[in-house]
């Protein structure tokens, strides 16, 4: 007789690692809403320091990084979010190299999560637009991949960490946001799609820009959880590609 496979244990801890303030609340604001609700402790890391994210090159970058910092601070409180890690990288200089796997394993090893969720390490030509592959996502997105594994499991990878307290962790599995190619959804409620607009308005220096009319991220947000709803036979939804770890 085959064996019989197990249930996985709820998820008890979850980690979002972002390349960009705003970028948790776009890409996984209503799942971090739904998960906190159902008990999970919620962890942000974002790796830069926001500093591109403006339109007025006169702003100092310090400035901008706190007001972003702050407003980051305030969405994810909406959604109850427990602890943020901000990691300071240069806004648009991310590269998935050792400084930046080793930053995103101690976090790993410190918050120990059963699920990371992040950026998708790749190029969708098939889809509209180019916004949402920033060249930090991309990075960010294969930075974590590699931390996942085999960085934060394995006690040979940045020996140093040992020191700190930060031993070896297992994530359980990872969420990549996943466009046309999602094979997981999370079935979103009017209530919750409606926390994740303003979570994301709370992000009010990225909205003061040419061309953004008032209401447009709403609206955009609400017609794309209705497409992604509808491929799971859902009213509104969020799809990402699960991989499950060795």
């Amino acid at each position: 007789m085959a064996e019989e496979k197990k249930e996985a244990p709820p998820i008890g801890r979850v980690l979002v690692v972002a390349a960009h303030p705003d970028d948790p609340e776009f890409g996984f604001g209503a799942t971090v809403a739904k998960f906190a609700r159902e008990g999970a402790e919620v962890f942000y890391c974002v790796v830069t320091d926001g500093s591109q994210g403006g339109e007025d090159p006169h702003v100092p970058d310090e400035e901008l990084t706190a007001t972003r910092y702050q407003e980051q601070r305030c969405a994810a409180a909406k959604l109850g979010v427990k602890d943020i890690t901000f990691l300071g990288f240069r806004d648009g200089y991310c590269e998935p190299n050792v400084e930046l796997r080793k930053a995103i394993t101690a976090d790993i090893r410190r918050r120990r999560p059963d699920l990371v969720l992040t950026h998708a390490p790749v190029r969708m030509l098939v889809t509209q637009g180019i916004g949402g592959f920033h060249p930090d996502h991309l990075a960010v997105g294969e930075a974590t991949l590699s931390a996942v594994y085999p960085d934060a499991r394995n006690p040979r990878a940045y020996r140093e960490l040992l020191a700190e307290g930060l031993e070896p962790h297992k994530v359980r599995e990872v969420w990549l946001p996943g466009y046309t190619e999602a094979d997981h959804f999370v079935e979103i409620t009017p209530e919750l799609l409606d926390l994740k607009i303003e979570a994301i308005m709370c992000h009010a220096s990225q909205f003061q820009k040419p061309g953004i009319e008032a209401g447009a991220p709403g609206k955009w947000i609400r017609d794309r959880a209705r497409t992604i709803g509808e491929k799971a036979g859902y009213q509104y939804a969020e799809g990402f590609r699960r991989l499950e770890t060795a």
